[in-house]
């Protein structure tokens, strides 16, 4: 007996048909490409630990940044490593800061080009914490909160096109809204890390911005993977305190709340495919045990499937180059 096939199955077995019911689809416009732009680099140094990305000087940013335009890339995700950290991060809302210089020449050079600025002092604190501490050595959440919505004013004032609270703390969002409104800056967005989790896929990104905390961890803010509801609810206060777009952070081990939180919060949803998500593909493809340009391809097209609107990736450039072929 011979068994009919599926109407799809026939459409699929035709490379040229294959498109049309394909039920998700992936752009270069959806991809973020992040950098590092460093107060101390000498054009471009390179991180061990992510082969084929690099700390870049302000002009070398510049550059990246025209290779984001010409690609069709969505946007860039800037940040920044000052040359001296201090207790409280306060290179993070300095006016002439490295991620303030660098969204200023960036937006000079490439206005057409979204700048997306990570707010957060784990980069510029002398500790490492992503807040301010306590005489006791606790992060001092209400303090910290000010010091973000200052930053990210600073940076709004920059000329950045969205902010992105990355630091984890209650309140930080409200707080940014109000401060961005209130200096004038009411139309610029906030892209929440809402559901940022305490992970093990963050080594590769410590090493590159040198923000390892000194001492502790970061577990009393950050998420513990196993809460799934917790993301939800967390994703669910950023949009009522005024996120406008929320974000799941990692990404491939957590396509079941990408899912969830754009269920429940019917906003835009940014996935972060985080560094050491990107290691661990060049490392296998470095020994031959996957092809990198079908992997990649494949994790990028299941997270648009779990519901990303938007994915922040290193991969973004190849990305882009591979869906043009």
């Amino acid at each position: 007996m011979a068994f009919p096939q599926t109407r799809l199955r026939r459409l699929r077995a035709s490379p040229a048909l294959r498109g049309l019911v394909r039920e998700t689809d992936l752009r270069a416009e959806q991809l973020i490409l992040p950098l590092f732009v460093s107060e101390t680099a000498e054009g471009r140094e390179e991180i061990q630990a992510m082969p084929g990305v690099q700390r870049l000087s302000i002009a070398e940013a510049v550059k990246e940044a025209g290779e984001a335009t010409r690609l069709g890339l969505g946007a860039v995700l800037l940040f920044g490593l000052p040359a001296e950290k201090d207790r409280e991060g306060s290179a993070a809302w300095d006016e002439e800061g490295i991620v303030q210089l660098s969204t200023r020449a960036i937006k000079q050079a490439h206005p057409e080009l979204l700048v997306v600025t990570d707010v957060c002092l784990c980069e510029y604190t002398e500790h490492g914490h992503c807040g301010v501490l306590s005489e006791d050595g606790q992060v001092d959440n209400d303090a910290s909160v000010d010091l973000l919505a200052r930053t990210a004013v600073s940076h709004a004032r920059a000329g950045a096109d969205l902010v992105a609270p990355s630091d984890m703390m209650d309140g930080r969002v409200g707080a940014i809204r109000e401060a961005l409104d209130e200096e004038g800056f009411s139309q610029t967005p906030i892209m929440a890390y809402s559901a940022k989790f305490a992970s093990a896929f963050y080594g590769p990104f410590r090493d590159a911005a040198g923000s390892a905390p000194a001492f502790g961890d970061r577990r009393g803010y950050q998420m513990d993977p196993a809460n799934g509801r917790e993301a939800v609810r967390e994703a669910l206060l950023d949009a009522q305190e005024g996120a406008d777009m929320v974000m799941v952070k990692p990404a491939l081990a957590y396509g079941d709340l990408i899912r969830a939180v754009k269920r429940a919060s019917r906003l835009p949803v940014a996935a972060y495919n985080v560094s050491g998500e990107y290691a661990m593909v060049k490392a296998a493809a470095a020994a031959g045990y996957l092809d990198e340009r079908a992997t990649v391809m494949e994790i990028l097209t299941s997270l648009r499937r779990a519901g990303a609107d938007i994915i922040i990736s290193y991969h973004a450039k190849d990305a882009a180059l591979w869906l043009a072929e």
